[in-house]
């Protein structure tokens, strides 16, 4: 470490990367202006609306309150991760059938909530749903569509198993 600068390892998207990092730059940021990886955005700068979600250690984190020298050692997923190659997985097909976006803006939150989700509750209730994805906010109002996505992810993926 040498001043206010420091080089950090990591596992992103399952390959492991390295970067020198300002102390004070949090994850949305290093994702951005590093790896050139939009999908975790930030919106509200607060960790209140969910646009910035990335999977740390498996764990759902936003990414606009996490100082990036955090994950020095970490795995960290973001939803450009989630495919495999050219096949996209079942959530973010089930998004893309069920038409759950309008702007898009925060789709890759509630996409990378919802994989968390259903790798707890495989079967949610649409109370399970509304209550797990209540710190996601969709400005355009898409909620019915989200909630039909997720029950549509969940059968995807049972399918596959």
């Amino acid at each position: 470490m040498t001043g206010r600068r420091r080089t950090i390892q990591f596992t992103l998207n399952g390959q492991p990367v390295a970067a020198e990092i300002g102390v004070h730059q949090n994850l949305t940021e290093l994702l951005q202006d590093r790896f050139g990886l939009f999908g975790a955005r930030e919106s509200c700068g607060q960790g209140l609306c969910g646009c910035c979600t990335v999977l740390v250690d498996g764990q759902a984190i936003t990414g606009c309150l996490r100082l990036a020298v955090l994950v020095d050692g970490s795995d960290v997923r973001t939803i450009e991760g989630l495919s495999d190659g050219e096949t996209l997985s079942p959530e973010q097909e089930a998004f893309i059938e069920s038409g759950a976006f309008q702007c898009g803006y925060c789709t890759p939150g509630f996409i990378l909530m919802t994989r968390k989700l259903l790798d707890e509750n495989p079967d949610p209730s649409d109370d399970d749903i509304k209550h797990y994805l209540s710190g996601n906010l969709c400005r355009c109002g898409a909620y019915p569509e989200i909630l039909n996505a997720v029950k549509l992810a969940g059968r995807k993926r049972a399918a596959l198993t």
